[in-house]
């Protein structure tokens, strides 16, 4: 599946700026300054809508806050955020930026008696900069009012406290940061905070709040060394919040008796696409066979003696597919049975490619031929075997509930090998493809500049001999951009394997990203194999390998890699530098159920190091995917160096989500709060888990309404 990073395509996702509002949700609540759910500057008791990605920015005094904010369930949300504090001299820095993590969990649903609860843990592992715990409790009055009460601790019982409940909280030690602050937790001073919203229109609320944060870091009143940011005369904040479309809300603010603040934040529901429907072409219409009564003599098998009748179905059959974008590999046909074997290239619904070619098959293949197994093949590699029965396809093509019912009497099976009797489409190997256009490529979180960019041209080729054997390449040149510029890292005390990208962004222009040869095979019954060597990527190139076990129907996949590799030089060309390892992992997949995937990979890093990487990721039918990883080795937070541990968030969107057409390329981006050299992972393409699941029952279940479509 062709996968890009684009910043800017993800921006545009989530803004929707450009678009209308689809729905005009008057009472889903708003975002805060903190960029979660609250009313000015304190949180609520109240959640987004289950699946909301929200980015928020803003500021007010010295501060700003970028937050990218997730509702991963219900009852459950987290947020990753960026502060900078302006002219505050702390930690060696004239302007101080800061990275924390939320989580939330909200206790009890608003009912007609019973307010929303919902107890939650800013800053949780990030610096403690921003620590705060709190439980906060919001009730609704009447149709337009919002009353919220909660207690805080942290930075949220720094004003007014009414003393210390639960003990007493040690001094801020910020130290590597990253590291979760759980003995921390509820400890300390705890004050009081309150607020109130209503609703003077569908799109305009207006708020008042008591603030229990006191702001003492950015007043110059903390213990650390700190100079004044922001004023503090009042505990009270007044503002307004204004719904200017169902994606872009903005809010200005008048805050602690002194400062003027504002707000914007932009918002997606993967769910709630902004244009409704497809703008793709209609398929063809199921061909229904004749009644076997009526006609006899369709139902002849005697068409499976000539040697011509196979070769012409097939040339029937792509006549049907290829302009709708699927490209036939083979095609065996016996008197009941058709085996095809597909390429999917245009569909990101991949159950919508297996009705097309349903469909198609019901119009070439002769009337006796009543089970039709569509395989589609990724790589070059059979993911799977969809088992249609013929007769079921003219049934249900048009019934009120004809998706589910044909996928309760659809067989998903191991694809095996093809059948040697099957003829090949001879024009669609070898292949040759080729692209030139631009690329975006960032940097995020450099203490001098938070966010870096590049732009520049990127031209890419792959050439598929035969069925599985594909040699690509990249090469880059930058046009624009400022990564270079930054200051290399050389604060480290493990071999360079990620710290030094400064100088392969400095000296590797033009580069060559990527030049490999890939063999992808079935393995046997369940079990899929890829062999990479080259230039796997920018820093490293060598020998990558990899099994997979992945039964169609099962929820486990279990997969084995081993790398060996070799730093590459900085200039991007063919020469390598002194350093070699032996890497590689064992790997599990599991689908929780509910769009939610867990992965944990065990073994041998980049530098050298021992560990796992857990991550656990929500998907949606669609192909939207939100989701974090954390990396745990055996090197110690000091020998990390600042974060503690390698750990990040990772957001997918389908250009077809936001263009309304159906397409296979998706917008990606990885938001790390810092990459250094421990739990560095070899970053090689065509790992084999993502390629055949997306044809396995659980991927195939999950958006087969878009079977007919």
């Amino acid at each position: 599946m062709p996968r890009s990073s684009r910043l800017i395509a993800t921006t545009l996702a989530l803004s929707g700026a450009a678009l209308p509002a689809v729905a005009q949700d008057a009472d889903r609540p708003h975002l805060n300054f903190y960029g979660v759910t609250g009313l000015i500057d304190m949180p609520t008791g109240e959640t987004q809508p289950d699946g909301r990605l929200s980015t928020t920015v803003s500021y007010f005094g010295g501060l700003s806050r970028t937050t990218l904010s997730f509702q991963v369930a219900p009852r459950i949300s987290a947020s990753f955020r960026y502060s900078g504090f302006q002219d505050l001299d702390y930690e060696g820095f004239d302007d101080y930026f800061d990275r924390s993590f939320d989580l939330t969990f909200q206790l009890l649903k608003e009912s007609a008696y019973l307010p929303a609860l919902k107890v939650g843990f800013q800053d949780f592992a990030g610096t403690g900069v921003s620590a705060a715990e709190y439980v906060a409790a919001t009730k609704t009055f009447g149709p337009d009012v919002k009353v919220t009460a909660g207690v805080g601790w942290g930075r949220f019982g720094s004003a007014n406290s009414f003393g210390s409940p639960f003990g007493e909280r040690d001094p801020l030690d910020v130290e590597q940061g990253g590291e979760p602050n759980v003995d921390q937790f509820f400890r300390g001073p705890a004050a009081p905070f309150a607020g109130i919203s209503w609703q003077a229109t569908d799109d305009l609320t207006l708020m008042a709040e008591y603030s229990s944060d006191a702001y003492d870091l950015e007043r110059g009143q903390a213990r650390l060394p700190s100079s004044q940011v922001i004023e503090r005369r009042s505990s009270v904040n007044l503002g307004l919040a204004y719904r200017w479309s169902e994606n872009v809300d903005l809010g200005a603010y008048y805050l602690y008796g002194s400062e003027l603040g504002v707000r914007v934040s932009f918002s997606a529901d993967p769910q709630n696409p902004p244009l409704l429907g497809s703008r793709g072409p209609a398929p063809t219409p199921v061909q229904p066979r004749p009644q076997r009564s009526a006609a006899p003599e369709a139902y002849d098998t005697a068409w499976t003696t000539s040697a011509e009748a196979v070769p012409a179905l097939l040339v029937a059959t792509r006549e049907q597919l290829e302009p709708q974008g699927i490209r036939v590999q083979s095609l065996a046909a016996e008197a009941e049975v058709a085996e095809i074997r597909i390429r999917n290239q245009r569909y990101d619904a991949e159950a919508q490619a297996i009705g097309r070619t349903a469909r198609a098959l019901t119009r070439t293949m002769p009337a006796s031929v009543e089970t039709f197994r569509i395989v589609p093949v990724v790589n070059g590699i059979p993911a799977s075997a969809v088992v249609l029965r013929r007769s079921d396809v003219e049934a249900l093509e048009t019934a009120p509930d004809g998706a589910d019912q044909l996928l309760a009497v659809t067989g998903l099976q191991d694809a095996g090998r093809a059948s040697s009797v099957a003829v090949r489409n001879d024009e669609l190997l070898p292949r040759f493809t080729w692209n030139l256009g631009p690329y975006v490529s960032e940097s995020y979180f450099d203490p001098e500049s938070p966010v870096r960019a590049e732009i520049g041209a990127k031209l890419s080729a792959s050439y598929e001999a035969a069925p599985g054997l594909v040699f690509s390449g990249a090469v880059s040149k930058s046009v624009v951009g400022n990564i270079d510029e930054a200051d290399p890292d050389t604060d480290t005390q493990l071999p360079a394997v990620r710290t030094d990208s400064v100088r392969y962004a400095r000296e590797g222009d033009p580069s060559i990203d990527r030049l490999q040869a890939a063999y992808y095979f079935d393995a046997g019954p369940s079990l899929y194999g890829r062999v990479t060597a080259g230039y796997l990527e920018k820093m490293f190139g060598g020998v990558s390998t990899e099994l997979l076990w992945k039964p169609v129907d099962s929820r486990l996949g279990l997969g084995a890699e081993l790398n060996y590799v070799k730093k590459r030089d900085y200039d991007g060309g063919f020469g390598f530098r002194d350093y070699d390892v032996a890497t590689g992992h064992v790997s599990a997949y599991y689908d929780i159920g509910a769009g939610y995937h867990a992965q944990l990979d065990v073994g041998r890093y980049l530098a050298g190091d021992y560990g796992a990487t857990i991550a656990l990721d929500r998907e949606f039918n669609n192909g939207w995917s939100v989701g974090a990883f954390a990396t745990f080795t055996d090197v110690s937070a000091e020998e990390f160096g600042e974060g503690s541990f390698d750990k990040g968030i990772r957001v997918s969107i389908p250009f077809s989500w936001f263009l309304g057409e159906p397409t296979r390329n998706t917008s990606s981006t990885t938001i790390r709060p810092i990459q250094r050299d421990g739990g560095a992972r070899l970053s090689v393409s065509g790992r084999l888990y993502d390629q055949v699941r997306d044809y396995h029952r659980g991927e195939l279940a999950g958006q087969w309404g878009r079977v007919w479509r």
